[in-house]
């Protein structure tokens, strides 16, 4: 994943899917454009960071508390046989980093909520 960069002010980047969590929406190696910071909603596709430091794409759930009562979202793979907020719990709303907005490549597309 690339560090933001500004266009217009708007700060945007780059992810790669890595796996099959996605699938079949997308797809390990499909390049993503990532706009940080956006306003998370249920069905978006995010960028996130897990507890461990692990970065992963997935998709927002829904909202939820951590354990000390702070907001948190619940991110789901889209391949249920993928590791998630099943296996690893609410993610603090800090660690979703971004949205992805399109993919870029193989077969660009805008990302549409589900």
């Amino acid at each position: 994943m690339s560090s933001p960069l500004q266009v217009a002010r708007i700060p945007v980047g780059w992810a790669v899917v890595r796996g099959d969590s996605m699938r079949p929406g997308l797809a390990d190696g499909d390049r993503l454009l990532v706009r940080y910071g956006a306003r998370v909603r249920p069905g978006v596709v995010v960028v996130a960071r897990f507890r461990d430091g692990t970065l992963a794409v997935k998709r927002a759930a829904d909202r939820r508390t951590t354990r000390d009562g702070g907001a948190a979202w619940w991110l789901l793979g889209d391949n249920p046989a993928g590791v998630d907020s099943r296996h690893r719990g609410p993610v603090p709303e800090s660690d979703v980093l971004g949205v992805a907005l399109a993919r870029v490549w193989p077969r660009p597309r805008r990302l549409r909520a589900d």
